[in-house]
């Protein structure tokens, strides 16, 4: 008998560690260890998704998932006695915890890594010399001339799966947890095949309508992503068959997904501190009246239309449109002059697709502070992003209900009024946008 540790991997099709498994023979157990470590930093969107990705995995698995609490190091070893394997199937984990994780848990057990969460693992796209890359687009080439394996073909019935109830020794299964902070996203491998089936059908207008929030246009994969619910090597044989500017652009952000796990891989500091260095002595405003400023980003009482929407829909709907979390992030950084760790702790703790990776990265591109970074001086005009990206208000609209009154893309100017109800600009961007290239600059 073996073992197969579920983590950021709840699926069973296209699942390479499975298929590892089988080639034994032997029946399989299968595991998910709910590691306190992890749930209590992550946030109450995120640990719901969890919960119900498990939900669904035990339901494919006809109730045969074993889930329990405590240490990996002591869990894990502790399983595989029990059913007299001493190896531990998993997919790679590449992030900062998962690796200090892994290396504990195969001084007592030896874990026999098969795939990861990525079309290319993180190491794999380095330069001639060796190094890894820096800049996206040099290494979306190589990436590309490096390709990918197709998608595993597993099933539920790849292996036979013990009943954990006949296997002592396990430790107390425990039912699996609810959380209060939910999301809507239906969760599991069906809804995500499901979602993105749905989204091969409109994927021809990606590229032309990806960056507008007032439509429905991006795929809301990252959270299947996240969890593993699906492959991203099962979306890229999908895209294969394409030829359309939509299906090019889209492989494309899979790649920076891939990207953006390889720098973390690289530099595991960099999910907490600047990827480059010089930033550490820019001036930060700290103090009562910048907590003020913060607070009032969080809860979308900025006066800035766009940007009081896309953290009103964060809030609400535990996820934002990509161009809009851009735009909130060159506000908290550029015209609030705070941190951009700040911002993206306040993120993983609300977004469903949480991912360490993709959010640190992102936030550092943002904030100029990161590799392959938008360049200090550019400062995003919360007014004209909205007329541009949001040109019929209807986004805002949704979000701001003081502010449904207003027609058109005026909604992002205010010319003809500022309703009593909806606050005064809480800084002035253009001065803002004065004093953050300035500070920039003095570096």
């Amino acid at each position: 008998m073996t073992v197969v540790w579920f983590r950021r991997d709840l699926r069973l099709a296209d699942l390479p560690t499975l298929k590892a498994a089988a080639e034994s023979g032997d029946p399989v157990l299968g595991l998910f260890v709910l590691d306190d470590r992890l749930l209590k930093t992550s946030g109450g969107p995120r640990r719901d998704f969890l919960y119900r990705s498990l939900a669904a995995l035990d339901e494919q698995m006809d109730g045969k998932l074993l889930v329990v609490k405590g240490e990996p190091e002591t869990v894990v070893p502790k399983v595989a006695k029990a059913v007299g394997s001493d190896e531990v199937h998993v997919s790679a984990d590449y992030g900062p915890y998962g690796r200090a994780r892994d290396e504990r848990v195969s001084k007592r057990v030896s874990l026999i890594s098969t795939g990861s969460p990525y079309a290319v693992a993180p190491g794999r796209v380095t330069k001639n010399d060796g190094e890894p890359y820096k800049v996206f687009t040099p290494y979306f080439r190589q990436w590309m001339d490096h390709g990918w394996r197709g998608p595993a073909d597993t099933s539920a019935s790849t292996v036979t799966w013990l009943d954990p109830s006949d296997v002592e020794g396990t430790g107390r299964r425990v039912k699996i947890p609810t959380e209060k902070d939910a999301s809507e996203a239906p969760a599991g491998e069906k809804a995500a095949l499901e979602a993105w089936n749905e989204f091969l059908d409109r994927i021809a207008g990606y590229d032309d309508e990806r960056n507008r929030p007032d439509l429905d246009s991006t795929s809301r994969m990252s959270v299947y992503l996240k969890y593993g619910n699906i492959h991203p090597r099962t979306m890229l044989k999908d895209l294969s068959r394409l030829r359309s500017e939509g299906s090019g652009a889209y492989r494309r952000q899979l790649a920076w997904r891939d990207f953006y796990a390889d720098i973390l891989f690289q530099r595991p500091d960099s999910a907490r501190e600047n990827y480059d260095k010089k930033y550490d002595r820019i001036e930060l405003d700290t103090g009562t009246h910048a907590d003020e400023l913060f607070t009032a980003w969080k809860e979308g009482r900025t006066g800035f239309p766009i940007v009081d929407a896309g953290m009103r829909q964060l809030n609400s709907e535990k996820w934002m449109h990509n161009r809009v979390r851009m735009i909130v992030a060159s506000f908290l950084v550029k015209d609030l002059h705070l941190p951009w760790w700040r911002g993206a702790r306040y993120f993983m703790q609300q977004l469903v697709d949480g991912d360490l990776a993709n959010n640190q990265h992102g936030w550092q591109w943002t904030a100029g502070t990161g590799t392959d970074a938008s360049p200090y001086f550019r400062v995003f005009n919360p007014i004209t992003q909205g007329e541009k990206f949001d040109p019929t208000g209807d986004f805002v609209r949704r979000w701001v209900p003081e502010l449904r009154g207003e027609e058109g893309k005026a909604v992002h100017t205010l010319k003809f009024g500022r309703p009593k109800d909806y606050p005064e600009p809480i800084v002035d961007h253009k001065h803002e946008r004065e004093v953050a290239i300035a500070r920039f600059k003095a570096l």
